[in-house]
C-alpha cells in the first residue's frame, strides 16, 4: 500500500444509502397516533384530579371562614347579618361591639372558580346560624355541585 485509501475501501465501510434517509411518513404518522392515544387516556385523569383539588380547596376555604365567623360570634355575641356579610370578619361593622378582628389574616378568599362565597344569616338550611356556600364548578346556584356548610360530604 502506498498510504492512500482506495475508494473501494471507503465504500465497503460506509453504510448503504437506504439507512441514511431518516423516518418515513408512515413511521411519523404511527408515532403521532400512539402519542395521541396516550394523551387521550392520560389528560382526562389529570383534569378530574384538578377539579377535585378545586372542590377540596373550596371546602377548606369554607371551613376557614366558619372559624372566623365563630370567633366573631364569640366576641360580638352574634353572627354577622346578611347585610354585613362575611366581610364583617375582616372589616369591623358599625354596630359590632367587642369586635377583635380581623378574624382571617389574608382577607376573604374567592372560591376556586373566582366567585365570592355566599353568606346568609339566618340561614335557610342552618336556621340557628348561617348558610355559607359556593356555587361550585358550574357557577350556578342550587345545583348538585354547590359546596356548602350544611351537607354531609
Amino acid at each position: 500500500m502506498n498510504g492512500k485509501i482506495s475508494p473501494a475501501f471507503i465504500q465497503a465501510k460506509s453504510p448503504p444509502m437506504r439507512f441514511l434517509r431518516g423516518f418515513t411518513l408512515i413511521e411519523l404518522l404511527l408515532v403521532l397516533v400512539i402519542l395521541t392515544a396516550l394523551a387521550a387516556v392520560v389528560v382526562p385523569k389529570f383534569t378530574r384530579r384538578s377539579e377535585q383539588a378545586k372542590i377540596t380547596a373550596a371546602q377548606a376555604d369554607i371551613a376557614g371562614i366558619e372559624l372566623g365567623l365563630d370567633a366573631f360570634e364569640v366576641d360580638c355575641g352574634r353572627y354577622p347579618t346578611s347585610e354585613e356579610g362575611i366581610k364583617a370578619i375582616v372589616e369591623q361593622p358599625a354596630n359590632a361591639d367587642g369586635w377583635r378582628g380581623p378574624y382571617i389574616k389574608r382577607g376573604l378568599p374567592k372560591d376556586s372558580w373566582g366567585n365570592a362565597y355566599v353568606y346568609q344569616c339566618p340561614g335557610q338550611h342552618n336556621t340557628n346560624s348561617y348558610d355559607l356556600y359556593s356555587f361550585g364548578p358550574d357557577g350556578q346556584d342550587g345545583t348538585e355541585d354547590d359546596i356548602d356548610n350544611w351537607s354531609e360530604r
